[in-house]
């Protein structure tokens, strides 16, 4: 839709919540000033709802509202008196406010233009496809689900509701990492790749679990403000206790995506997108240290084989996790970076590790080395790269980070970087790594029919246990 249509459709009610809007002081958001924020006319404005409002989900929040380009209509979380939700709460303190989702569509769908969704990874899949249902633009989180079936399915929705604006968190995906690696590989500088080393070695919440552990934790007094039957959704259901929440559930093969799923998507996506990588024929489990039936190895070592791809030569992606399952680093490597714009777990600070996380990709001729989210490639050594440095061409500047490319795709103004057409084959690599490290195997995929060939219990898992009572509705499109 074009801007003036989206402005006559939606000036009555936006005009009806600029009261509401005008008792948000920009002044609350992270120390800001009052009038470091420009606010677009209220007619600009997108009707945000947020879904998850604590920990990265608040920081989603103030990302979308740093645009000026939104009205913050609706804040829904399954534990509103949690310490995590209520910066949030006391920044938007007039904005109407739900513990479910479903309840919040039901009371002011016809209020809402978009939805951020900012949950742990088994929750992402029915939210965002009761918002898709109900035309409403989508920004999620990375990985787009905790399935391969769930992803397939939110592709699914996503064509068929397709005047709906999706993109998922991979917020470097807006940064100088996608504008170069799109300009190198367009004037050949990067070409003919046929091996990626991706490593993400610093500790993770599971590093110092027992595993030999032979159950879930037990159950433990479930806290008064906090809708344990919402928080779970469509999973087949635990008792609640503390190692399940505030980012524990990445730790664990029933609710999270460990490593892979964490930081894959801030380090493989430019290379996924411009080598046009799409799925892969083989994953290898090649080794797990602590493999357990229940949560993540200490380290993974995997190997994903691509096959050849037009002129593109076969690639394989190497990916090394744990503390000290250091990836082979080539000469002339030199220092890896962090790039100082990833946000903080909720722990608080990014732990040091003997190497940051990143990337060494390797053509016939060049080898680069890149960090995350944001971060710009290099070519190595150093002497290869100066000698280089007249003949690469001009990176162009990101005309919008990734929230407002977003919003101003929602009004019909540009098209995101991220949509799940880009963001849900990369996403199914994860799903499929995560699968070779839960069964410690190998897995050939065959990628025109999307099975596994070779492994009846793993393909049966790449749609994973049916959904709890009264959650089937969201499976189907």
């Amino acid at each position: 839709m074009n801007t003036k249509g989206f402005s006559r459709r939606h000036f009555l009610k936006q005009t009806a919540l600029l009261s509401a809007a005008a008792a948000i002081a920009p002044a609350a958001l992270m120390g800001m000033r009052k009038g470091d924020i420009r606010l677009a006319s209220p007619n600009e404005r997108v009707n945000l709802a947020c879904i998850g409002i604590g920990n990265r989900g608040a920081e989603i929040i103030r990302d979308l509202y740093k645009t000026g380009l939104v009205n913050i209509v609706a804040l829904c979380d399954v534990d509103m008196g949690a310490l995590h939700t209520q910066a949030v709460l006391k920044e938007f303190p007039e904005v109407p406010r739900f513990q479910d989702f479903r309840k919040m569509f039901d009371k002011m769908g016809n209020q809402i233009d978009a939805v951020s969704v900012g949950v742990p990874d088994f929750s992402h899949f029915p939210i965002t496809m009761m918002a898709m249902g109900l035309g409403k633009h989508v920004y999620v989180e990375k990985p787009m689900a905790r399935t391969f079936n769930e992803v397939e399915l939110m592709m699914k929705a996503a064509r068929k509701y397709n005047k709906v604006v999706t993109q998922m968190g991979n917020q470097g995906h807006s940064e100088a990492n996608y504008f170069q690696f799109k300009a190198w590989k367009e004037a050949g500088i990067i070409k003919d790749v046929t091996a990626i080393t991706a490593h993400m070695n610093s500790p993770r919440r599971w590093h110092t679990w027992d595993v030999g552990m032979r159950a879930f934790p037990s159950a433990q007094p479930l806290p008064e403000t906090l809708d344990w039957d919402i928080w779970q959704m469509a999973t087949t259901g635990h008792d609640y206790n503390k190692d399940f929440v505030n980012g524990q559930w990445r730790c664990w093969f029933d609710l999270g995506m460990g490593a892979l799923g964490d930081w894959g998507a801030h380090i493989l996506d430019t290379a996924h997108e411009f080598l046009e990588l799409g799925l892969p024929h083989e994953v290898n489990a090649v080794k797990l240290d602590g493999h357990n039936n229940f949560f993540y190895p200490m380290s993974s070592t995997l190997c994903f084989k691509f096959p050849k791809r037009g002129n593109m030569p076969a690639l394989d992606i190497n990916w090394y996790d744990g503390v000290n399952n250091l990836p082979p680093i080539p000469n002339g490597y030199g220092v890896s970076g962090l790039d100082p714009n990833i946000p903080p777990p909720s722990t608080g600070a990014i732990e040091p590790a003997k190497l940051n996380p990143g990337k060494i990709i390797y053509s016939k001729e060049l080898t680069f080395k890149g960090g995350s989210h944001g971060s710009t490639l290099s070519i190595i050594p150093q002497e290869k790269a100066l000698a280089m440095a007249a003949s690469l061409p001009e990176v162009p500047v990101s005309p919008s980070n990734h929230f407002k490319n977003f919003l101003q795709a929602c009004k019909g103004e540009e098209k995101t970087r991220s949509p799940f057409a880009v963001a849900g084959p990369l996403s199914q690599v994860f799903c499929l790594g995560v699968l070779a490290q839960k069964l410690n195997t190998k897995l050939e995929f065959d990628r025109k029919k999307k099975i596994i060939t070779n492994n009846k219990t793993a393909n049966a898992l790449l749609v994973g246990p049916p959904p709890r009572k009264g959650w089937e509705q969201y499976y189907k499109v």
